[in-house]
């Protein structure tokens, strides 16, 4: 997601001359193309923080302790990924396994039949597909080939004041009528009654809307591909966003960081924003702080008195839809088969604690223990630190409804595209986004009809 990036944004930039001058002398390490064979191993993660690549490295460092299996790991920048994937598949000089892969990318691999499916198969049956969320694995899946092993989550949100809520006599903002009984009881000149995402152009503003749609059953497309944003279900959702929008919203444009800080402001009843604003909530980063008048004796004053939903179901909706991202272990073609199972296996095994660790706010586990109803990994994760200047479980900021909300966030999961074998369209539609303009359309008084039939007149052209 675009606020996992811009988080990375600064530190991925120190890095790319690095990473690319380190793939393009070392490709995949052996002659064959694969890592060196049997006991050499290479590992790509778009992990390119450089404490979190540290971090990565102890725990491949205890691989090889206990296998004997020497790995080279490799850091690449998310913005550069694709490039440096093209150039190394056609010099042949692919990595053994990749790691931290988004559902896009995953589906990249899948279409230039780069993943050896057996061999991800394999390692999710010794894992037992049992442990697993079922969303989780369908999404990384085609049919019966199984393109990734899924690792973790980060889920959309509709962030709410459950104070203000509580004073109100409100019910949990879960369907279209919750939201909007919500947003006109509690907007005020001081207060909006909710704030989402409106920019045109904006990946934020996409992602931010997906999450509506999907509640709605609007699709993308449908099972045999056809584009259908021009449906009534896409329709009735554009149409429910926009009056928000106008009505009970903040005035301008709102993207990734205004949404944020007037919700932090205490300017906002309502916000769409993802797992990422978690830690920040809680006042655990210095430069994303709340500023609400309340949060100037208390840090954490939002985080106290602030709720989460997964899913927002509309009238067309047809049970919980969450709107997230899987990032998830894959194994090329030609790879050094048995080793890359080993790794792949140790990272959601006895690596998988310490991985999630790493960036838990961002990495909610989509394998709950190590047999089915276990939730070692799952309880783990809830007392996990998170932030960046101050460490702390988000179990000392949340209740427990917020918690098991985001762990039961994953079994829902879904995308657009993606589960329609139309994956790739959503890369193509990147640069023009017209989704975001649909919503920065409806935003504006234009009816969601007319917004949407733009909309998917342009993405039949990428198509």
């Amino acid at each position: 997601m675009f606020t996992q990036s811009r988080r990375r944004a600064t530190a991925a930039a120190a890095l790319t001359t690095a990473v690319l001058a380190a793939l393009t002398s070392c490709g995949g390490g052996g002659d064959d193309g694969g890592g060196g064979g049997g006991n050499n191993l290479t590992v790509w993660i778009e992990e390119d923080l450089p404490d979190r690549v540290a971090a990565t490295q102890d725990i491949v460092d205890a691989f090889t302790k206990k296998t004997g299996i020497k790995v080279k790991l490799v850091a690449v920048a998310e913005d550069q990924f694709n490039q440096i994937l093209t150039s190394n598949a056609a010099a042949g000089k692919l990595p053994d396994v990749i790691g931290g892969l988004p559902l896009g990318q995953v589906r990249t691999l899948s279409t230039n039949e780069l993943i050896d499916t057996d061999a991800v198969g394999s390692v999710v049956d010794d894992l037992d597909r049992g442990t697993f969320n079922d969303s989780a694995l369908e999404l990384t899946a085609d049919g019966k080939d199984q393109l990734a092993v899924p690792s973790e989550s980060w889920v959309q949100l509709l962030v709410y004041r459950k104070d203000l809520f509580q004073k109100a006599g409100l019910s949990t903002p879960k369907t279209y009528d919750d939201v909007t009984a919500a947003a006109k009881a509690l907007d005020s000149p001081d207060v909006a009654g909710f704030i989402g995402a409106n920019v045109a152009g904006d990946a934020f503003t996409e992602q931010t809307f997906e999450e509506i749609g999907l509640g709605n059953n609007c699709q993308l497309v449908d099972d045999g591909g056809k584009v259908t944003f021009d449906s009534p279900e896409c329709v009735a959702a554009l149409d429910f966003y926009g009056q928000l929008q106008q009505n009970y919203s903040v005035t301008g444009a709102q993207d990734v960081d205004t949404t944020r800080a007037a919700y932090f402001a205490g300017k906002g009843a309502m916000l769409i924003w993802s797992s990422f604003v978690l830690d920040e909530m809680a006042g655990l980063r210095k430069d994303a702080l709340p500023t609400c008048p309340q949060c100037k004796s208390d840090p954490a004053f939002l985080a106290k008195n602030s709720g989460v939903v997964t899913s927002i179901e509309g009238p067309s909706g047809s049970g919980p839809a969450t709107f997230g991202e899987i990032t998830s272990w894959t194994i090329p073609s030609d790879s050094a088969t048995d080793s890359a199972k080993k790794f792949v296996n140790y990272m959601m095994t006895d690596g998988y604690q310490p991985w999630i660790k790493i960036a838990p706010e961002g990495k909610i586990p989509v394998r709950t223990g190590d047999k089915p109803g276990d939730t070692t990994y799952s309880d783990a994760w809830s007392k996990m630190k998170v932030g960046v200047d101050t460490k702390a479980p988000l179990s000392k900021f949340y209740s427990q409804d917020v918690i098991d909300a985001l762990t039961s966030g994953a079994d829902n999961l879904s995308r657009w595209a993606i589960p329609q074998g139309q994956g790739d369209l959503l890369g193509a539609i990147q640069g023009t986004q017209p989704v975001a303009g649909a919503v920065n359309e409806v935003a504006n008084g234009t009816s969601g009809a007319d917004a949407a039939k733009k909309a998917a007149d342009e993405i039949r052209s990428a198509q």
